[in-house]
């Protein structure tokens, strides 16, 4: 798939993010690159043959002091397109999914969620998605 098709994608999983979450969203750049480079691999601990779909890289909301915290450069959530592509195997559903899954992960961690709390929104908002 080339990069405005992927990017098209990430679009429209971001316009399905709950809007409660995208309003409060801010100062955050969503960015898809191709492959993690090795040392972005290194620092997070992933090591072969696993894979990073995405990242949050930035201070999560609830460890910000409205004092301490101006004039930063936009947090980043980055998407890596080839891993998210072999995640799906081929197969467009799969790959929407796995996008809107990683896209709400990486929010998660933008709002200073648990691990376990970003797996309750992706159960209960995925499963509204498609069964509503």
């Amino acid at each position: 798939m080339n990069r405005e098709e992927f990017d098209q994608l990430v679009q429209d999983a971001l316009r399905t993010v709950p809007r409660p979450f995208r309003r409060a969203m801010e100062n955050v750049a969503i960015i898809v690159e191709e492959e993690p480079v090795p040392d972005l691999l290194d620092d997070v601990g992933v090591e072969p043959p696993g894979t990073l779909l995405g990242l949050y890289q930035g201070v999560p909301l609830t460890e910000r002091s409205w004092w301490a915290y101006g004039n930063t450069l936009p947090d980043r959530i980055t998407l890596f397109q080839g891993p998210l592509e072999r995640h799906a195997r081929g197969m467009r559903g799969g790959l929407e999914r796995a996008i809107w899954e990683t896209l709400v992960h990486e929010i998660g961690h933008y709002f200073g969620m648990s691990e376990e709390e970003i797996a309750e929104v992706e159960t209960q908002y995925w499963q509204r998605r498609h069964d509503g």
